[in-house]
């Protein structure tokens, strides 16, 4: 196998600004241009100069009815009418973007306030290798506070282990009153992060030489053709029904695999149409710090479901994990707290204490197994011990918090 010379941190830093509440509350909601309104009628040069100080580059992009998904050098960019994700890895300057983004939608979408922020990450392998306001956790709670009065930072499991580290600012409740009853749309964002890949997961993320240029194919296309092969022998385009999905993967040389896909579900109707949602996976497979990530924004039912089309949380889980099948992971589950109350299950439980059952049955029990694979019996006796629980109450947002180890 080939290696880096020199370790690659693969937990991204992951910031996510909202600049209103909805797609219905941005400005010009009703007069789109060219079918985009927000922040989706910025020009991709302008988001690639901001990602310039970040020190990453686009590589493509997929646009949806509600979602510019871009793939990047160093993971993603996603870009909704009224929010803007930002996820990079490595030695990213992910918050020096944050200007600009700030510049950005003030100039380009008529958007000059932050309705709220988000900036989360796993804590680093080689933290002393991050850069600027990275190197150290106060440091980057230090740079958030002195753009948003209203943030608090938490660290969210073993300070000595695995860990999750959160920012967060108070919602600025500056919604116009004619536009204030609209409906806000469920947020719910799920995060399975793999750290110590297994040998055979990792082997297929490596490759011996470039890929071999082709006279019908151009040679800057090769890669994601690679990607789009490796996606399917690995049943990475089987977590949700490739007919609901667009999916656009990358195979890096000499080793790494990026991907992002955007989802439709949920029904249609005469007064609504589908969701749309995303899902992201990053994979980082040299041994060493080998690392996966796994996130993802559309609604999962807690509990085993009998449709066909979207898989419930317990299911979502065992696929990914089977995927990279790795040592430790640890998984998050972020959701709108008007949105976790009772669930479909008696008893009245929250959505993140369901969603907690579902990891430990997904991932302790032999029983169950994990139901992709190539047919290796070994693939259904992964069976993890769970090492961490935590649920948390933030103001507006409620986390389920695990982590686990293979026994």
């Amino acid at each position: 196998m080939l290696s880096a010379s020199a370790p690659f941190e693969g937990p991204e830093k992951l910031l996510e600004v909202w600049f209103a509440p909805s797609p219905a509350h941005v400005p010009d909601a009703n007069r789109p241009k060219n079918g985009k309104i927000g922040l989706r009628k910025v020009p991709r040069v302008v988001w690639e100069d901001m990602l310039a100080v970040v020190k990453c580059k686009v590589l493509s992009v997929i646009e949806g009815d509600e979602t510019d998904a871009y793939l990047l050098s160093e993971s993603s960019l996603f870009v909704f009418a009224h929010r803007i994700i930002l996820k990079t890895c490595g030695t990213t300057l992910n918050l020096l973007g944050l200007p600009g983004i700030l510049d950005i939608a003030r100039d380009y979408a008529s958007l000059p306030s932050v309705h709220q922020c988000f900036y989360s990450r796993k804590s680093f392998m080689f933290p002393e290798r991050q850069l600027g306001p990275h190197r150290e956790w106060k440091d980057e709670v230090a740079f958030l506070d002195a753009i948003f009065p209203r943030g608090a930072a938490y660290t969210v499991g073993k300070v000595n282990g695995d860990h999750w580290l959160l920012y967060i600012t108070s919602p600025s409740g500056a919604v116009p009153p004619d536009i204030a009853e609209v409906s806000q749309p469920q947020d719910y964002t799920i995060e399975i992060l793999m750290s110590d890949l297994s040998p055979e997961a990792r082997e297929p993320f490596f490759f011996s030489a470039p890929p071999s240029p082709r006279d019908d194919v151009p040679a800057d296309q090769l890669p994601f053709i690679l990607g789009q092969t490796l996606s399917t022998a690995l049943q990475i385009t089987e977590i949700f029904p490739p007919h609901l999905t667009t999916l656009d993967a990358y195979a890096f040389s000499p080793c790494g695999y990026s991907s992002n896909a955007l989802l439709n579900w949920g029904e249609a109707g005469p007064e609504r149409r589908r969701g749309e949602g995303y899902y992201t996976i990053h994979v980082t497979p040299e041994e060493g710090w080998s690392y996966a990530s796994f996130e993802c924004n559309v609604p999962l039912s807690s509990r085993p479901s009998s449709r066909k089309d979207i898989p419930d949380i317990e299911t979502l889980v065992r696929r990914v994990v089977d995927i990279f099948r790795p040592a430790r992971l640890s998984l998050t589950l972020f959701i709108s707290s008007q949105h976790n109350n009772s669930t479909e299950e008696e008893g009245a439980d929250t959505t993140v204490e369901v969603a907690q059952r579902a990891f430990k049955a997904a991932l302790t029990s032999s029983s169950g197994g994990l139901e992709t694979g190539s047919g290796d019996p070994t693939h259904s006796q992964r069976v993890y011990r769970r090492t961490d629980k935590i649920n948390y109450e933030f103001g507006g947002y409620d986390l389920a918090f695990a982590s686990f180890e293979l026994r």
